[in-house]
């Protein structure tokens, strides 16, 4: 019997023209893909989660394969991060299990850049929402890739569900202009610089 079982799924494309300044050619696209699923662990301390975790790999690999198409190709895609809540009757590590199993599946779809995905989580009810942290795919120093994207499902997660969401954009900030590291500059050895 399968650990994971998806009750919804949603797909969330932000479009950003401008941010006060002169509007872009090209507009930025911030797309989040979440989906509810049942907390098998839900009311209850299970000491190996492991299972769980390897069988949200799939469901890591779908929500990618359903961003990477929503903003045109894995070669658009230059920011990411990942996020979960947990409802109420999980805990935290529940939500952890997703640093792996969709930061793994994120990296293989994107060809395994080098930068670390960035996390949220939190234990939370109904309606609420996280701010995904994004950065660079392949240089966490790139500071024009600081962002966030919501994340929120309007009916969840109930008590006993989880709701993981991964995020990816096609650049940075609009007019970002606080210097360091550029994007045309990335060597993409280290995840650093």
């Amino acid at each position: 019997m399968p650990l994971v079982k998806i009750r919804k799924i949603k797909l969330d494309i932000e479009e950003v023209h401008h941010e006060g300044g002169a509007a872009v050619a090209q507009p930025l696209l911030v797309a989040v893909a979440v989906a509810v699923v049942d907390n098998p662990y839900a009311g209850q301390h299970v000491d190996d989660l492991l299972p769980f975790m390897n069988e949200l790999r799939a469901l890591g690999s779908e929500l990618s394969q359903r961003l990477i198409s929503a903003l045109g190709g894995a070669g658009r895609v230059q920011a990411y991060g990942k996020g979960a809540i947990v409802g109420e009757d999980g805990e935290l590590e529940h939500g952890a299990l997703w640093h792996e199993a969709g930061g793994w599946a994120m990296r293989e779809a994107l060809g395994n850049p080098k930068a670390i995905v960035p996390a949220a989580k939190s234990v939370a009810g109904l309606g609420s929402r996280i701010m995904i942290p994004l950065g660079h795919t392949q240089a966490a120093y790139v500071r024009s890739h600081f962002g966030v994207a919501e994340m929120t499902v309007w009916d969840g997660p109930r008590r006993n569900e989880i709701a993981f969401g991964l995020a990816m954009a096609t650049g940075g900030r609009i007019h970002a202009r606080i210097g360091g590291l550029a994007a045309a500059e990335v060597k993409g050895e280290d995840g650093l610089r």
